[in-house]
């Protein structure tokens, strides 16, 4: 293929991503939109299959080699594709063959992670009323018997002769203290945020002493910090618990059976200014984004969509309410806390908004 075929200069200005690949599915040309969206240099890609980007791009690449077969192109709407080691990228997608004899394709790809994104807010949204709801209903019930269960059985301790039976009296007491502090954490995410100023690293550096001298040995805490992000308003507190909430469920995924970490069990904390953000349908211009990462075994399928709600955990004597708080906590805030989970690589994702544009979506 000559020298001029194979210039694309013509594509280098447009904001939308697009590859060409050849008949064999190698990429031949990447421009820069499609270096931004899928973190790789046109360079280090080229000559490389394109399905070797993604770890999933099997039943894609199917589609683009009947489009090459059949000489025409498709259209997809709804298309994901998960970036090695990154996170999956929702796309629309628009395939064109480029030669009349069907030797090249023309693939452009745009996100439609605003769209998707919004949606999955006003689910999150919606689920965290219903749980917040479920919440008061529920601690509220439960606290009007316990102090009638406690009293009762204090008042029979002082009846009882035999101090052998006393011990019975004192399983209901501790049991019946033990769930009013679990009514009374239920009902701890309603109090406001008391708002001052954040540096959300001091808030990271607060859990992660927290972390280390809970788990002092076997266990390492990496930390990537931009130290752009500027300083916000929000609930010290509360941010301290919503990230010790997560960290320290991370760092309990990478105990062994005896209690100990397993070998090379770690935890990132990263953190990163994104731009042009949706949270709750408006927008914002500058956000921080605090990814908390670890290489456990991963979130159980079975239990890796409820994860928030309240009372689930995946952990044997687990309460089931760290992450309720957590995710109670971000929403105080404006923001939005997500989880991505696979074996070996578990990513809760925290964005909170640090300057608003005048506008809703």
């Amino acid at each position: 293929m000559t020298s001029s075929a194979t210039s694309y200069s013509g594509l280098e200005l447009l904001a939308t991503a697009i590859v060409i690949v050849d008949r064999g599915l190698r990429v031949l040309y990447i421009n820069p939109a499609a270096e931004n969206l899928l973190a790789v240099s046109d360079r280090a890609v080229r000559g490389q299959r394109f399905g070797e980007l993604f770890s999933d791009a099997a039943p894609f690449e199917q589609k683009l080699r009947q489009a090459l077969t059949e000489e025409r192109g498709f259209w997809d709407q709804s298309l994901s594709l998960k970036r090695l080691a990154h996170e999956v990228l929702d796309l629309t997608c628009i395939v064109t063959p480029v030669d009349p004899g069907g030797d090249r394709l023309l693939i452009e790809l745009r996100q439609i992670e605003q769209r998707l994104r919004v949606e999955r807010e006003e689910h999150l949204m919606t689920q965290h009323l219903a749980n917040r709801e479920l919440i008061r209903n529920l601690a509220h019930e439960i606290k009007n018997p316990l102090g009638g269960l406690r009293g009762s059985a204090q008042l029979l301790e002082r009846e009882l002769d035999r101090p052998d039976l006393r011990e019975y009296t004192q399983v209901i007491i501790k049991e019946a203290d033990r769930l009013q502090a679990l009514m009374d954490r239920l009902l701890t995410p309603h109090r406001l945020p008391q708002t001052t100023t954040v540096n959300i690293h001091e808030v990271c550096e607060r859990v992660r002493s927290l972390i280390l001298a809970e788990f002092p040995s076997g266990l390492k805490v990496r930390r990537d910090y931009d130290t752009s992000i500027p300083e916000f308003q929000g609930d010290r507190e509360q941010l301290i618990q919503t990230v010790l909430n997560i960290v320290r469920n991370a760092a309990q995924a990478l105990l062994a059976s005896g209690g100990s970490p397993v070998a090379g069990a770690e935890i990132h904390l990263c953190t990163r200014v994104v731009r042009q953000v949706t949270l709750a349908k408006r927008r914002y211009r500058l956000a921080l984004e605090l990814q908390v990462i670890d290489n456990g075994p991963g979130i159980p399928a079975a239990i890796r969509d409820t994860i928030f709600f309240p009372l689930v955990s995946g952990r044997a004597g687990g309460s089931g309410l760290g992450l309720t708080l957590a995710q109670t906590f971000v929403q105080h805030h404006h923001g939005v806390v997500e989880c991505e989970s696979q074996a070996g690589r578990t990513v809760f994702r925290i964005t909170l908004p640090l300057q608003a544009v005048n506008e809703s979506i």
